[in-house]
């Protein structure tokens, strides 16, 4: 199996130079680098499996790096953040950052969220095939086609269209797309969809939810996706 390259971008040489440690121990191969610029220049020059970002970091901070690795690609990236209340938390999520993880953490619980971001994007830049049930409810199951107005959600070619036009999702929010075609008009706690889409087995923070429902509206439409209040959120049929 080939081995996983992490980018890990902090500033903190203590931190930085422990949590590589800790990293390598369970087998990663890991850049560590101090600040935003030198990150983002490894980034280009690697093109690593994850990137973990800091969100304080001195050149270029965590949240603009990640929006320029998210423009030039669909790697998986975790924001580190000492507050979990931080307004930063959210930004970083809506730059495209998959994840967050808040300091100070235990190196067992970074690596359990580095596998299962991983496990999400399978090695390959997209997802494992998502959906419950492998349910199909368009015009078109044979082909794994499904439809809901203008807008087709390909199943097996891991690829949409809103009237007829591509639309470029990341595997996160292919997922958790395909999460809410596999169950059209139905509400999806937001429990369930951190569960099904995040590959949680415990409670998460729901920020995480929220904000890439938002991003995947802008995508999609923003009526296609409805909240339920004090329930969650459906695909409308």
């Amino acid at each position: 199996m080939a081995e996983t390259h992490v980018l890990f971008v902090e500033d903190d040489d203590v931190i930085r130079e422990a949590t590589t440690l800790a990293l390598e121990r369970d087998g990663f191969v890991v850049t560590a680098m101090p600040d935003g610029l030198s990150g983002l220049e490894s980034f280009r020059a690697d093109r690593p499996d994850i990137a973990l970002l800091d969100v304080m970091v001195p050149g270029m901070d965590g949240v603009s790096l990640c929006r320029r690795i998210r423009d030039e690609s669909t790697v998986p990236v975790i924001m580190l953040s000492a507050r979990a209340d931080s307004i930063d938390v959210v930004l970083g999520l809506e730059a495209g950052a998959d994840d967050y993880v808040t300091k100070p953490f235990d190196g067992s619980v970074l690596v359990a969220r580095i596998r299962a971001v991983l496990r999400r994007f399978d090695h390959s830049g997209g997802p494992q095939n998502g959906g419950p049930n492998g349910a199909d409810n368009g015009s078109d199951g044979e082909r794994g086609v499904l439809s809901f107005g203008d807008l087709e959600v390909d199943t097996e070619g891991m690829e949409v269209r809103r009237a007829g036009a591509a639309v470029a999702l990341t595997p996160t929010e292919m997922r958790l797309l395909l999460e809410f075609s596999s169950a059209p008009g139905t509400v999806l706690s937001r429990d369930r969809l951190l569960e099904r889409v995040w590959d949680y087995d415990w409670g998460g923070d729901t920020r995480v939810v929220d904000v890439h429902v938002q991003r995947l509206r802008t995508k999609i439409g923003q009526d296609r996706i409805e909240t339920v209040r004090g329930f969650g959120y459906k695909l409308k049929a």
